[in-house]
Order: structure tokens, then sequence, then C-alpha cells
């Protein structure tokens, strides 16, 4: 905890008239509903809901609270939990304190974005449910996973690889690797890239333990505690949570069925001066969706005019149509970004990503990736490069692609007979999010129930910074037409 929340926790406890009329329990402040057989931490469900307060208007900026010990014993929780809590809203900034007088809701100015912090209301289950979601170990069926089954990403190819890659030249074993990440593949993937969308030279791939690696490389090495980053509303999960890890304001723009809410993006940039923004251009999570070259071409203006970074999380990229709209490609990595991964087309238990950028910024976020953790994994960086130098690797794209081209509208078929309404049409990738109209609780606890009827769902609180306004969930194509799973949204509405 930093001296100035540790220096307002100690003046808070010594503090009388804040909400809760001194040590006595009785107090106007609302006791949280606080589930200790939840999965997750004490403090993960104290900061969503304080959290929700403040985006729902219910706390106002300027607010006092309670002190430690009045909120602690108001809740029945440690002292030591709502310090915690309370620090990291602190950092969150939605609280502020002041040395004598305790904490208060911080105030915002007459511009703030309407969702200006990244903290979902369903903060808690996702902790209760990420592990599940990513670890591919529970035996739940994964509907709300992000890999598909093995036998679709051509497992020999794989297991190919792999073997060749574990006879590295003794004399590789020496040292860490290059700081870049395995010159082959580099070259490799610079000239691929420039055949098929930009000009890209080697010196300009950094490669990284996948793509949450390089979003985190990118925000610590362009912002700063306070700055202001915009995100997809909804969009990928794990970026959510890293924006708000690293102190950073998160600013939700519309993502629908059309794309980006350009207008409210030109609001929000012009009230916001954003210090970057990250998109998915083709076959958005969750909604599976692409940008139009219209809309690309606008979010370029927009990045120029309000002087913002864009990057372009292209993991699904081998996925989409040819022609499809590419920022790094229009823009040449001037003020773009590109984020590569091979998860979605050999397997997740790799680990190895990309980022393509400039040659001025390269040797920044070099620097900032040793320091975060020396190189990266040359074994898998040559199991990679065996992959996709291979001539199966082609071949295997294109079956994946017809497969899941099956699937998704085989899956659409179904959701909808079970009751379910699509958000959106994809055309392509691993994603069908859909809402139940009919569902008598919120996304996030019919999730929960899922889950103990051996169903893994990925709720619209995951994806979100509000609550959303009806139970939606993403779904994974590959297995989301199981009768398992049909017969239990059934039972929701």
């Amino acid at each position: 905890m930093d001296s100035t929340a540790a220096g307002a926790a100690k003046t808070g406890d010594a503090t009388a008239g804040d909400p809760a009329a001194g040590d006595s329990g009785k107090s106007d402040w609302p006791i949280l509903a606080i589930d200790r057989q939840r999965r997750g931490s004490l403090v993960d469900q104290i900061v969503a809901a304080i959290a929700d307060m403040v985006n729902r208007r219910e706390l106002r900026a300027g607010t006092k609270m309670p002190s430690v010990r009045q909120f602690a014993k108001s809740n029945g929780v440690s002292t030591f939990t709502v310090v915690e809590s309370y620090d990291r809203l602190l950092h969150l900034g939605l609280l502020s304190s002041r040395r004598g007088s305790g904490f208060f809701v911080a105030r915002g100015g007459p511009d703030a974005p309407q969702q200006p912090v990244l903290v979902p209301a369903g903060a808690a289950a996702v902790d209760a449910l990420t592990s599940d979601l990513y670890s591919g170990q529970s035996d739940a069926l994964p509907v709300g996973a992000g890999w598909l089954p093995p036998e679709w990403y051509g497992e020999s190819t794989l297991l190919d690889a792999v073997r060749h890659a574990m006879k590295i030249p003794a004399r590789r074993l020496r040292g860490y690797g290059h700081p870049l990440g395995f010159p082959a593949l580099r070259q490799h993937m610079a000239t691929t890239l420039s055949d098929e969308l930009f000009a890209l030279e080697p010196e300009q791939v950094l490669l990284t333990h996948g793509a949450t690696h390089a979003f985190d490389l990118i925000l610590r090495t362009l912002t700063r505690p306070g700055d202001v980053v915009l995100v997809e509303d909804p969009g990928y999960s794990n970026l959510l949570a890293l924006v708000r890890h690293h102190g950073c304001v998160a600013v939700g723009i519309p993502r629908g069925p059309n794309g980006l809410d350009m207008e409210a993006l030109a609001r929000q940039a012009a009230a916001a001066q954003p210090k970057l923004m990250f998109v998915n251009t083709v076959l958005q999570n969750p909604l599976g969706t692409s940008l139009s070259q219209a809309q690309a071409h606008r979010l370029l203006g927009l990045a120029e005019q309000f002087d913002f970074w864009l990057v372009e999380d292209d993991i699904y990229r081998e996925l989409a149509a040819r022609g499809d709209a590419s920022l790094a490609a229009m823009d040449g990595l001037r003020r773009v970004i590109r984020i590569g991964s091979f998860s979605k087309t050999l397997s997740p238990v790799l680990r190895v990503g990309s980022i393509c950028a400039s040659t001025s910024l390269i040797p920044e976020l070099v620097r900032v990736k040793m320091l975060a953790g020396l190189t990266t994994s040359e074994i898998n960086e040559r199991a990679v490069l065996d992959a996709i130098s291979s001539r199966a690797y082609r071949k295997l794209v294109e079956r994946l692609v017809l497969q899941l081209d099956a699937a998704r509208e085989r899956a659409l078929e179904r959701l909808q007979d079970a009751g379910l309404v699509p958000l959106a049409r994809p055309r392509g990738g691993l994603f069908v999010s859909a809402g139940l109209p009919g569902a008598r609780c919120s996304g996030r606890a019919i999730a929960e129930k899922a889950l103990r009827a051996g169903i893994l769902l990925a709720p619209g609180e995951f994806f979100s910074l509000a609550p959303p306004g009806q139970a939606w969930f993403r779904f994974n194509v590959a297995y989301a037409a199981e009768p398992l799973l049909l017969d239990f949204l059934r039972s929701q509405s």
C-alpha cells in the first residue's frame, strides 16, 4: 500500500463525522452483500461493489466514506481488507484521500466520461470462473472458452513442430535468446506480412508471451497511472482488467453489430485526451464483427486529430476474409501498433505473440520487455516457425475456417431455437454472442449456476465496463450446439 493510502487509513480510523455515526456500529452506510462462499477475494467484491455504486451515481463525487474501522465493523470484515480495498479504489481514481479527514468519492470534471473506470460489477465472478476459462483443465463443457478442440488445430503438425524445436543446437542453450525474439521467426513474419498486408522489417517485430503480454508491454511503455485509455465496450476481458491494473482510466467506446460508435469516439477523444486506444479490427472478441474500410479510415483520422496511439489487436487476421480492413496496412505503423498471436490457428499452449511497431518505438518496448522478464522462449518460437513454415499449415488454416463457418451457422440456429437473440451475426471467427431476453437473473448468476451444472459460460459482465442491461454470453461456436448447453439455456428463460 502506498504512503498516502496508509496515512489516510490511519487518520480515517480516528475520524468521527463520516457516514457512520461513531464506532457504535450504527450507520447510514449500506451493508454490502459480501458472499464468503464465493471464490475470489473479499477485496475484489468490495472494490466491485463500490465502483458499481459510483458508476450508478449512488455515491456522488465528494461523498465522505466511512472510516476503515467503521466500514470493517458494519460489513464484518477485517480492517486489513478495508485498507487494501480503499487503496485499490484510490489507485483506480474512484476515491481520494485527505490527510486528517479520511476518504472521499473522487470528483470528476464536467466533461468526465460516463463510464470512467473499469471495474465490472461481475469482478468477483470473473475471479471465480476465469481460471477454468483459461486453464483447459476443467471437466466442464468449455462453451465460454477461447480455445478450440485440439483436433481442429491439426495435432500432427503441431506435435511434429514441437519435437523438431526440441532438437535445438547445444550452442543455443548457453544464453537467454535474442531480446527481440528468435530471429528466423521474425524474418518469416516480416516476409509474410510484407507480402500480405504492409511493408515490414524484422527489426520492427518484437516477440512476446502471447497477446496479453504484448498488451502489458505497451501499457507499461506508453502509459502512466491516470492516463485515459479507450477500449471497446464490450471488449476483451483480460485487456480490460489489465488497463485497470496499470491504474489507467478506461473509457468505453460502444461497439455493436455495425462496428464502433464513431460519434461517441469523437466526443470522448475530445473530452478525455486519451493516450491510446485498443481495437479489434477484424472478428472482434466478443461480438465477432469486423470494421468496414470506411470506419477504419475514420478511426485513423480521429487518432491523428486527437493525437493518440491505436493498438490493433489483430490476432484473428488469419481467420478473416482477405481484403478486410487493416489499420496497420493503412497507416504503415506510424500511429498504429499491431499485435499478433498464433494461439487461434496453432494452439494457445505455445504462448507466442508479437508486436509490430515503428523503428523508433521498438527499442523502448524491448527495454521494458527485458526489465519485466528478460527474453521469451526460443523453443516455443522455434516450434511456431516450424509449424507455420510447413506445407501443411496453409491447408490447416483453410480447413479451420471451413469448420468454423459450419459450426457458427449451426450455433446461431440452435441458440435461436433455444430462445436466445444474437447481438450480431459474425462473418467469421470463433465466437457468437447472444442474449437471453427471458432470463430471471443476471448473466453472472446464470454462469455460476451453469458451472455447477458442468457448463463453463462467459457472461457479458466479463466484457463490459458497466453491468449489461440484459443477460448475454459469448459462445465458442465449437461447443455452442451441445444438447447439455441448449437444455440448460432453455431452463433459464
